[in-house]
């Protein structure tokens, strides 16, 4: 993926970094994990940017901002999360995160060539590819291309329940190794038993998740809260910018899947008593997520990142990651004026 975004961008400004985003995105929809995402992409991304001289925060930045973008394009596991607890369809709740995601993907992308344009030291264009080198690299990917639209397309348009649409990746993604031979006895052990520990652990937290659910209700502490923000007599867009904010700052210091598991189950009836979608709200939460996945002193995908290039100092990653918050910020804006952003797709299929 990484070789085809380089292949047609890589000679513009800014190139590599923008193929990172572009390769982040495109694997955030196969993998579902941005964790996963920042690990694999970055990887093979971020020797060939400091290969060819790019300023070490932009590099480490890119990689650390485009891995958050596995959240947001479906599928998602937070979304998915999301949808469990507050009773939401979760293939609308997809729906609702590929438009978002391509806008603050694109977003990602305008502001390294605008930043690169105004000061070219920051990233050497890269050298010319062939035109047969660019086909190439097209059909490399596209087993990995099909398998990909299939199950979004798939989304779309009701082939498939987001189940099955999470089948047909899988076994598109069994059959793509097999084609390829790529997959051995020993891999497929490998990834079963990874499976059913990572399924376990999604699970259980989910159990867990739910149980809290039924606590809080039996406290009446998420109704308490409602009435109290209802009897402050501010207006509900003031209310929901409040509870961002307080998402904003507990990102900086909670790993996500915690946040979401704590906060959902008492900002759920707050949030319904204001007469806000809940399936806009969903979208809303993961991308003030993704702000502290990249929000000093815990962001996570920056850790992960670090772990790729333990010599690069964690101010340098601070630094890098600054452009791509100030951008989530500016779309979380965006997202609050026009809600349709979310809806609009949800609305149509």
């Amino acid at each position: 993926l990484f070789r085809m975004a380089n292949a047609g961008l890589g000679r513009i400004p800014g190139g590599l970094s923008i193929a990172t985003i572009g390769s982040c995105a495109v694997f955030g929809a196969a993998s579902a994990a941005s964790i996963a995402t920042t690990a694999t992409i970055g990887t093979v991304a971020l020797p060939e940017m400091r290969r060819y001289n790019y300023d070490p925060g932009l590099a480490i930045g890119c990689v650390a901002a485009g891995g958050t973008l596995g959240i947001i394009i479906p599928p998602s596991g937070i979304l998915m999360v999301y949808g469990i607890i507050a009773q939401q369809d979760i293939g609308k709740l997809f729906i609702a995160g590929l438009l978002p995601g391509i806008v603050l993907s694109i977003m990602f992308l305008m502001m390294i060539y605008v930043r690169v344009r105004l000061k070219p030291s920051l990233a050497p264009v890269g050298p010319r590819t062939t035109f047969k080198a660019k086909v190439f690299s097209i059909l490399d990917s596209f087993e990995m291309l099909v398998v990909i639209l299939l199950a979004i397309v798939g989304l779309l348009i009701g082939w498939f329940t987001p189940t099955e649409a999470g089948a047909v990746g899988a076994f598109g993604a069994l059959l793509m190794s097999l084609v390829r031979k790529r997959l051995t006895w020993a891999a497929f052990k490998e990834a079963s038993i990874e499976t059913v520990r990572t399924g376990g652990m999604i699970f259980t937290v989910l159990m867990g998740a739910l149980v809290f659910t039924s606590f809080l209700a039996v406290t009446t502490i998420p109704m308490q809260v409602a009435e109290w923000v209802g009897g402050l007599g501010w207006p509900p867009m003031a209310v929901m910018i409040l509870i961002l904010i307080m998402y904003v700052l507990l990102g900086t210091f909670l790993e996500e899947m915690a946040m979401i598991l704590l906060t959902i189950p008492i900002f759920l009836p707050v949030v319904t008593s204001l007469g806000f979608d809940l399936i806009w709200f969903g979208i809303l939460i993961v991308v003030v997520v993704i702000m502290g996945m990249i929000s000093p002193p815990v962001g996570i995908t920056m850790f992960v990142a670090k772990g790729i290039a333990p010599d690069i100092p964690m101010s340098t990653i601070y630094r890098g990651v600054i452009p791509f918050l100030l951008i989530t910020i500016l779309f979380t804006a965006l997202l609050l004026i026009f809600p349709e952003l979310a809806l609009w797709l949800p609305g149509i299929s």
